[in-house]
């Protein structure tokens, strides 16, 4: 049955060949960074190598700390500033990168909205789904452009998900495993404490599994949510150093499991920190056929090895593989902010759009708040 997997992947590479000629912008874009902590390092080195982009603003809290990152990273002209509104309101700026603690998120995606400049904001959206809703109104009165930051979507394996899912070769799909994570791998730093970080695995890495599969499905409405979220390993001394141990308050592991419209059951658990080499593979179950993703060890935004397809022809069971494939070009990073400037040249649509990972956002609130009540939840996301 090598001859089916290999129909796959031929469809899959001919609309790679037939993607459109990228735009080109007339001037360089203005851009500002705000947080210039270690995420705004990929952000930086991904604008430099864009011929129609200038680096003109950074913002940070920390005193000092701005100015260390434009000496850093080459960036002399750049003009520091100890808030993002500050810079919005001195610059006159085509986009910022958002990249600041989870829970400023929100908060400076609004100020940039409102000041009429697009936005690259980094996952997860926010912390809670109020907040997202709140971003998604600023957004829609300020007609800007807003892509959230999830550069597994330019992944080929991520993008072959998706084509198989539509092809209707699985069928309808009813049911979904999905997560993954880390044995050990609790970050340090901001990550670990509520304050800034608002959320822990489950926003960290649990937001790039379920875009995974929910982008695959087309982002069906969240409705129900059963949720568990679990601090074992991050206070522990024995596992953290026992300076972050005692500043632990996040979660760094979560379950749950959630009913999406269309009758599709998502199965989820996700990891920092558990005593498992992995949590399980993902699985999209269809009336016709079954999808298996390999799981990794660290989640990455990428596939643990080949997938497999069962299905049955003839009466007979049958399976066949559907090999990695390995990205072509520019790393996932760089497509991502390129797609976002090629938005704004364009006038749009946004590549990672808030109207999908809203539904991202309300079930990682679901989560967390079903997971504190002790219950299940229903989601009511309001009108926007």
């Amino acid at each position: 049955m090598v001859g089916i997997g290999d129909e796959v992947l031929r469809k899959f590479k001919q609309d790679i060949d037939e993607e459109e000629t990228r735009p080109q912008s007339d001037r360089k874009l203005k851009v500002g960074i705000i947080g210039t902590g270690w995420i705004a390092e990929s952000h930086v080195e991904s604008y430099k190598r864009m011929k129609d982009v200038e680096i003109v603003a950074l913002a940070d809290l920390i005193e000092g700390k701005a100015e260390r990152f434009a000496e850093r990273f080459g960036l002399p002209l750049a003009r520091c500033y100890r808030s993002g509104h500050e810079m919005l309101e001195n610059e006159e700026l085509d986009a910022v990168s958002v990249c600041t603690y989870n829970s400023t998120h929100a908060e400076c995606t609004i100020d940039a909205l409102e000041h009429g400049v697009h936005v690259l904001l980094e996952k997860p959206m926010c912390v809670t789904l109020d907040e997202a809703v709140e971003i998604m109104r600023a957004e829609k009165k300020s007609g800007k452009i807003l892509s959230i930051g999830f550069q597994p979507r330019f992944d080929p394996n991520m993008q072959m998900i998706k084509k198989i899912v539509q092809s209707g070769v699985l069928g309808e799909v009813y049911y979904i495993q999905t997560g993954g994570g880390r044995r050990r791998g609790i970050p340090g730093s901001t990550f670990i404490e509520k304050s800034t970080a608002g959320i822990g695995a489950v926003g960290d890495i649990g937001c790039y599994s379920l875009d995974m599969v929910l982008n695959a499905i087309g982002y069906p409405k969240p409705l129900t949510v059963t949720g568990y979220t679990s601090d074992f390993f991050g206070k522990n001394p024995e596992y953290t150093p026992p300076e972050d141990a005692k500043r632990f308050s996040v979660d760094d592991f979560a379950a749950a499991f959630i009913r999406l419209e269309g009758g599709i059951i998502l199965d989820f658990r996700i990891s920092w920190a558990m005593h498992m080499d992995t949590s399980g593979d993902t699985l999209i179950l269809g009336k016709k056929a079954g999808l298996r993703i390999p799981s990794t060890e660290c989640w990455n935004g990428s596939i643990g090895g080949p997938m497999t397809i069962y299905t049955d022809i003839g009466g007979q069971p049958i399976q066949y593989q559907v090999p990695v494939l390995r990205n072509e070009g520019p790393g996932l990073f760089d497509r991502k902010i390129r797609s976002f400037l090629d938005a704004i040249i364009t006038g749009g649509p946004s590549p990672v759009p808030s109207k999908e990972i809203l539904y991202n956002q309300a079930i990682i609130d679901g989560i967390c708040r079903s997971a504190e009540l002790g219950r299940e939840v229903e989601i009511v996301i309001p009108e926007i």
